[in-house]
């Protein structure tokens, strides 16, 4: 643990800030292990054994959603909302193909607060899976019914349960229910900055890694984020 970086003016920098540096630079920026290994003079399993080390760390700080409940009973209402993160993958491989969205990724929900602010980041699950199904594999439907908490979701949480409320069907909708939707949307629409909180982490934008490290680095990145 006392070995540290050569750094290219001569001098040295401890392990721990290099490392830190290291690992952000992949994050933020999405950086390739072969760009990072040449940036920072170190060698390229050196990197993917920074980068797993920190991502661990990190993704075991991010609060569960019974933790996240603790901040949400506070809060008037939450936002419901989701999103595909790209991945690498070929036709094949369908269960992470979504028809939604037209290409692989990985399905992952987050709950936002009525600023948009980000309040819980859930694991990834395969592209191909509903909406709906994702937020019952969480358990959120059920853990937010279970404080009478008021969430906001769109049309694809139908049948998700007193708790979330959703907008009307239909395209052609008349008087009080078209004024419904109305507000509706831009009270949802809020929940968008949340995703746009994460999506502003490169590396989110086309994941590159095996599908199992993906849950650790969202997690990764929420804990980044609820520290800022």
């Amino acid at each position: 643990m006392s070995r540290a970086f050569r750094d290219p003016t001569g001098g040295q920098q401890t392990r721990p800030g290099r490392q830190a540096l290291l690992v952000l630079a992949h994050l933020r920026c999405g950086d390739t292990y072969a760009r990072l290994a040449a940036g920072f003079r170190v060698g390229i399993a050196t990197v993917y054994r920074y980068i797993r080390e920190a991502v661990d760390l990190l993704a075991a700080l991010a609060p569960t959603l019974e933790q996240a409940m603790q901040t949400i009973r506070k809060k008037a209402y939450v936002i419901l909302d989701g999103t595909l993160l790209p991945i690498d993958r070929i036709a094949a491989d369908w269960p992470y193909y979504s028809r939604k969205k037209k290409h692989h990724g990985m399905n992952v929900r987050v709950l936002a607060d009525p600023a948009g602010r980000l309040i819980w980041v859930s694991d990834a699950l395969l592209g191909a899976t509903h909406d709906l199904t994702a937020a019952r594999t969480h358990g959120i439907p059920a853990a937010l019914a279970a404080d009478g908490i008021k969430c906001w979701a769109d049309k694809a949480y139908q049948g998700a349960g007193s708790a979330i409320r959703v907008p009307f069907r239909g395209k052609h909708l008349r008087d009080w229910r078209w004024r419904h939707n109305r507000d509706h949307a831009n009270i949802r629409s809020l929940g968008e900055r949340a995703i746009a909180i994460l999506k502003s982490w490169r590396l989110l934008r086309k994941l590159r890694c095996s599908t199992t490290r993906i849950t650790g680095i969202v997690r990764a990145v929420a804990t980044l984020e609820f520290a800022s």
